[in-house]
């Protein structure tokens, strides 16, 4: 009985580490990993990233950047547990801000939408979710 249980528990474990790291796998190129925030992370600039992922990111990311937004169950492929993504990956500020920029299905590129300043707010504000 002992041995079915720990049987269980290690597929369990396996398959919620794979669901995990299967999330968490696109990777900025080194250029980008390297770019310094020009914006100063403080409670000003992180409002205002809070506001602009209120606006254009909670519908697929939800309010606590877990992938579980009000649109997400309709994605194809589930959005990011941002603040897991972030502590899994290492992600520095400017991996955060090519993602922004760049997007990758189902995920837009912001770099039309938003200025420079306002996708470095949104770093600013996401990395907020590391430490939920």
């Amino acid at each position: 009985m002992q041995a079915r249980t720990v049987v269980g528990f290690l597929v369990l474990l396996t398959s919620a580490v794979a669901a995990c790291a299967g999330s968490c796998e696109w990777k900025a190129p080194p250029t980008a990993v390297n770019r310094p925030n020009p914006v100063p992370s403080n409670a000003n600039t992180i409002a205002l990233g809070q506001k602009l992922y209120t606006a254009n990111c909670f519908t697929c990311h939800g309010e606590n950047g877990k992938g579980d937004g009000p649109g997400a169950a309709a994605l194809e492929k589930k959005p990011a547990d941002l603040g897991a993504c972030i502590k899994q990956n290492n992600e520095s500020d400017g991996s955060l801000f090519w993602k922004i920029s760049e997007g990758r299905s189902p995920m837009v590129s912001w770099k039309g939408a938003l200025s420079e300043t306002q996708r470095w707010e949104l770093v600013n504000y996401i990395k907020t979710f590391a430490g939920k």
